[in-house]
């Protein structure tokens, strides 16, 4: 009898262990709200506060930003792509960006075709824009928008531009125009550009697997 009791009592301690000795649960961070602070050079319009609160983009302010990323030719409003916000809200994250200046947001398809847009551009569903960035800070934010692995990333830095789109992922760089390359034949890689090639090499390579 005694000899039954010693081996049914390591069973009853872990039965009646405290909850203290539990493993502790790892509680979900919570959900991060995300401001922007942009402004449109053609217009002058302006945004500035939260568009999202880490759960759902809130309504009003995507309406707001609607009106300020219109076409600024013809004034038509278009419902902006949630998806490419929140890659410029990233973008300023991962930069420490407080304020973007947009060159163009959502186009018609007149304008599209009056600055020679792609046919297909994502700006006429109100996906892309384009965003002004100054040279100093130019190849970083351009390998940071490759490396973040979302939608296309075209590179203008002849024109001090970066366009960013919620789109499929992709890439490309208008160098320093067709007119000038034809001419002389590609300028050079710069390291930087070696860079960015290199990563865009590396996310075609995973999503071919």
């Amino acid at each position: 009898m005694r000899r039954r009791f010693f081996c049914t009592l390591p069973l009853v301690a872990a039965v009646t262990a405290p909850p203290a000795l539990a493993a502790p649960r790892l509680l979900p961070d919570p959900p991060q709200a995300r401001r922007l602070r942009l402004r449109h050079a053609a217009s002058g319009a302006s945004f500035s506060g939260l568009y999202h609160n880490g759960r759902a983009a809130d309504p009003a302010a995507m309406a707001e930003l609607s009106q300020v990323l219109a076409d600024t030719r013809t004034g038509q409003v278009r419902a902006f792509d949630v998806q490419a916000i929140d890659i410029l809200w990233e973008m300023g994250r991962r930069q420490g960006l407080a304020e973007f200046t947009v060159l163009s947001g959502y186009r018609t398809e007149a304008t599209n075709r009056e600055v020679n847009g792609a046919a297909n551009s994502q700006h006429l569903r109100a996906a892309a824009l384009d965003l002004q960035i100054a040279r100093a800070r130019f190849d970083s934010f351009a390998e940071a928008a490759i490396s973040l692995g979302r939608g296309g990333v075209g590179l203008y830095p002849a024109q001090g531009f970066i366009h960013l789109d919620s789109g499929a992922v992709r890439r490309w760089t208008d160098g320093d125009g067709p007119v000038v390359a034809a001419r002389r034949g590609p300028p050079p890689r710069s390291p930087a550009e070696q860079r960015i090639d290199r990563l865009a090499e590396a996310w075609a390579s995973l999503r071919r697997r």
